[in-house]
Parts: structure tokens; C-alpha cells; sequence
């Protein structure tokens, strides 16, 4: 048995945790039902939209941080995320879980105002709340953090959240009960001192939960969002907001960086790492950025599988072949999409992994698959081929590889239309076929004077057959009667 608030208490129901919100839907329901319209006037319906802001929060924010044709230059650890890190937070939103049933117990509390007595808005419950978080969540979060860091704690508790090689927006929600309800106090703390100081708004509690997330997901985007700039103008900013690549340092060597937004309190503590904005300057002048060795150029398949690219959803990006009905609703937006991209869109980058040190990339074509068989658009496409290649060639990328129907023979003679036009390419352009056929005449031994090979009369065995004449070895191929005849 693990220690209290390790582990979570539904953590056995899988996708049944979602009925965990079936009373407040319920209750959302019936007060529909009885007004008539949209019950405004109820907690519940508002912990419900906050709910969907707050998800939406952090899926922008993945979205964003995996969109690598906009933040490659700008990672702050140039490793890609593993499947063992995105099987560790498949669960990351059981902290909104509790967030939301500890809001629905609070607002069943009589000394709870309600709805209908809060303004929408009163800036005096910003001054108090800004006040509260400043003397309050700031070093309190400061002080839990780093109690978390020693003994028993980190390894029973914090450990898990810091098993997360590479950051990204969803790890701010993931780990224990325990962390769970330490960053809910923290952002509850603001909230009730606006409350309690008579206050309280509708747009205070929208607007802090929201710039809550917010920050919490631009830290852990692992994205530089911040110009060095900005704080070479005003030096007492970097004391004032943190950054991806301070939260970073912190998420890797554990022993700096504690604050929750703000680094002043680690100044006053004394832990603040000593190349936070130094690297935070490197990383914002892209000298993190790396230029691949390996390029795989291939294209969209269709529609449907365009919205399982890994900056959509983690779900169905992570099973690529299924078809979900969540993403039936957003086909249209899908489809929108593929006709910007024929419009104005150009190749971009989808997702890279490292491989013995060699970074390779996959390179997309803003090309469906439909699309390679409409005569008209095969000049687009094979321009499109065209300018990647020499995009690679200019960065020193040494082998790109033309994937799918990029190889097209009908379309550009397997590659050799952008070969034949650019003679002096540095890049080498190859297909399945040609690496298939290196890899093979690899294997051959130098001092193998003759050779037996079937599937001579294929694409793949004509170019092995030919090379190794060329090469001034004997070679035996088998052939059917048929064959003989053509």
C-alpha cells in the first residue's frame, strides 16, 4: 500500500472517471429544464464552463508547444517526448478532476455567496487577489515545493512528477493528490481573500483560474515564449515572471528554481539557478536548434488522418489508426484546413526523433493523397518536393528521403526529376527503394564474383542487378516462362 494521497482514488475507472461530473451535469440539466433556458445564475453550469476553459487552456497550450514548424528554434530541451512519458500522463487532467469536485462541494457550503449576487466585475478584487498571491501562494507554493525536494517526500510523491524527461504543458497537471492539492491551494488562496474581503466577481474567478493555467502551461510548454530582450529593457522583470527555460532548469536539476510564477522568491531564498537567463538567452537566439542529419519527406494521407498529427490531440495522435467519433465534428475544420494549405501553405515539420546521436525529421508536403492523381496539381507538388529538397540542401541535412507518393514514378521518376535538375545537390536524395536496394548491396561481399537473384524483373532487383554488372560481378536471375516471352 502506497502512502496517503499517492495515488489516485479512481484511478482504477479509466474513462468511467468522467461520470465523477454526471451530478453537476445533472444538476446543469434540471435547472435548464425548470428555467426554461441557460441557468445562469448556477454554480455548477460555471464550474462546468470552467471546466472546458481550463481543458482548453492546456490543449492549446500542447498544441502549441508541438507545433515544431513554429517553436523548433526555440525548445528549450531539444529532445522529443517518448511514448513511456505520454503513457505516464494520459491522466494528467485528474487534478481538474478534483479541482472540480472540491469547487461543487464549496459552492454547496451556505456561507458560499451566490451567483447572482456577484458583479461581473470589481477591480478592487483584483488589487486583493494580486495581494494575496504575492504574500501568500508565492512563498507558501515556495516553501511546499521545496519541502517536497527532501526525504520521504520527493521520492513517495514529487518523484513521479519529475520522472517527465521533457516538459510539456500537460505535465503542470500531472502528479499525486498531494501535489495536486498543494497547487490548489495556491490558487484557491487569492480567490477567497477577494471573496472574504467582500470583492468577489465573475470575472475574478474566470479571469485567475485562466491566467492560472496559463502561466502554469507556458512554464512547462519547454518552449521559449519570452524575448531576452524584454528583460535586458527591464531587469527587475526576470524577478517578476518566470520562464520555460527557468522552470526547466529546475524540472532537471532539482536543486533551484522552486518559485511558482514569480523568482523573486527564490532570490530571496537563495535559489535561484545561475544560468537561468544566460541559457534563456541561448535558447530565445535558437543556438539550441540542430540541424538534422536525416530528412523523411512525406505527405498527408487524408483528411481524417490529418487531425491525428501530434500537435492535435494526444489521445488520437497517439493511435494514429483509429478512427474516433470526437473528430467527427471537426472534419469540416479539417477540411478547411487541407484547402488553406493547397491555398498557401508550404512544407513544414511534423514530428523528429534521435536515433545513435543522427537527429532525423519527418518533413510534411501539404499534399492529400487524392491529390497526386489530379493532373493539374502534379507541378505543384513535385515544386513543392523541389523547394524542400533545396531547403535541406541549404541547411546540410546529408540524406532526404521521399516518402509515399513523393516517389512517384509517373510523378518525377522516383526523385530523379530533382536530381537531373540540380546536379550539384550536397543533399542525397533517396526513396524506400534505394535504400533498400543500399542496404542489400551492403550485405554483398567485395570478393563475391557471381550472384544468384530472384525478382530481377522488379523496380528494386533491375537497379541491384545493374549495379553489380556495373561492378563487373556475374549475375544469375531466375525467370518465369512468361516472363521469357515479354
Amino acid at each position: 500500500m502506497g502512502a496517503p494521497l499517492s495515488s489516485w482514488p479512481w484511478a482504477g475507472l479509466g474513462a468511467y472517471k468522467y461520470l465523477l461530473y454526471g451530478p453537476l451535469v445533472a444538476k446543469v440539466a434540471q435547472a435548464w429544464r425548470e428555467q426554461g433556458g441557460a441557468p445562469t445564475d448556477s454554480w455548477c453550469l460555471h464550474l462546468l464552463l470552467l471546466l472546458a476553459l481550463r481543458s482548453l487552456t492546456h490543449q492549446l497550450w500542447f498544441s502549441y508547444a508541438n507545433m515544431l514548424f513554429f517553436t523548433r528554434r526555440r525548445r528549450v530541451v531539444p529532445d522529443g517526448v517518448d511514448f513511456k512519458q505520454i503513457d505516464a500522463e494520459w491522466d494528467w487532467d485528474n487534478m481538474v478532476i478534483m479541482q472540480t469536485l472540491l469547487g461543487a462541494m464549496a459552492i454547496s457550503s451556505p456561507l458560499f455567496p451566490a451567483m447572482s449576487e456577484l458583479p461581473a466585475w470589481d477591480p478592487r478584487g483584483w488589487a486583493v487577489a494580486l495581494l494575496v498571491h504575492v504574500a501568500v501562494s508565492e512563498p507558501g507554493f515556495r516553501w511546499a515545493h521545496r519541502a517536497l525536494h527532501r526525504g520521504p517526500l520527493f521520492s513517495q510523491y514529487h518523484s513521479k512528477h519529475h520522472s517527465s524527461p521533457v516538459t510539456q504543458p500537460l505535465t503542470s497537471a500531472y502528479g499525486t493528490p498531494l501535489e495536486s492539492l498543494v497547487l490548489t491551494l495556491a490558487m484557491a488562496a487569492p480567490l477567497a481573500g477577494a471573496f472574504l474581503a467582500g470583492a468577489g466577481s465573475v470575472g475574478l474567478l474566470y479571469g485567475h483560474i485562466f491566467a492560472f493555467d496559463y502561466l502554469r502551461c507556458m512554464g512547462y510548454s519547454n518552449v521559449e515564449v519570452i524575448s531576452h530582450r524584454a528583460f535586458r529593457a527591464f531587469p527587475l522583470l526576470r524577478y517578476l515572471i518566470y520562464t520555460p527555460t527557468y522552470l526547466s532548469l529546475h524540472h532537471q536539476e532539482k536543486d533551484s528554481n522552486f518559485c511558482l510564477f514569480m523568482p523573486l522568491f527564490d532570490l530571496l531564498g537563495g535559489t535561484v539557478h545561475p544560468r537561468s537567463w544566460e541559457l534563456q538567452k541561448e535558447v530565445g537566439q535558437g543556438k539550441n536548434d540542430r540541424v538534422p542529419d536525416f530528412v523523411f519527406l512525406a505527405h498527408v494521407v487524408d483528411v481524417v488522418s490529418s487531425m491525428h498529427v501530434p500537435f492535435a490531440f494526444r489521445a488520437c495522435s497517439s493511435q494514429p489508426w483509429t478512427t474516433r467519433l470526437v473528430l467527427l465534428p471537426l472534419w469540416p475544420v479539417a477540411f478547411c484546413i487541407m484547402v488553406l494549405q493547397v491555398l498557401c501553405s508550404k512544407t513544414f515539420t511534423v514530428s523528429f526523433y534521435c536515433l545513435r546521436g543522427a537527429l532525423h525529421q519527418t518533413w510534411t508536403i501539404p499534399r492529400y493523397s487524392f491529390q497526386y492523381f489530379i493532373p493539374p496539381m502534379k507541378d505543384g507538388i513535385n515544386r513543392q518536393i523541389e523547394l524542400a529538397i533545396l531547403r535541406a540542401d541549404r541547411m546540410g541535412v546529408k540524406v532526404l528521403s521521399l516518402a509515399a507518393l513523393n516517389k512517384n514514378e509517373a510523378l518525377n521518376g522516383g526523385g530523379t526529376l530533382f536530381v537531373d535538375r540540380h546536379p550539384d545537390l550536397r543533399v542525397r536524395v533517396v526513396h524506400g527503394n534505394t535504400l533498400t536496394a543500399a542496404v542489400i548491396l551492403h550485405e554483398i561481399p567485395g570478393s563475391v564474383k557471381e550472384v544468384f537473384l530472384t525478382g530481377a524483373t522488379s523496380k528494386l532487383g533491375r537497379a541491384i542487378a545493374l549495379y553489380l554488372c556495373r561492378k563487373k560481378i556475374r549475375v544469375l536471375v531466375r525467370f518465369n516462362s512468361d516472363q521469357i516471352d515479354q
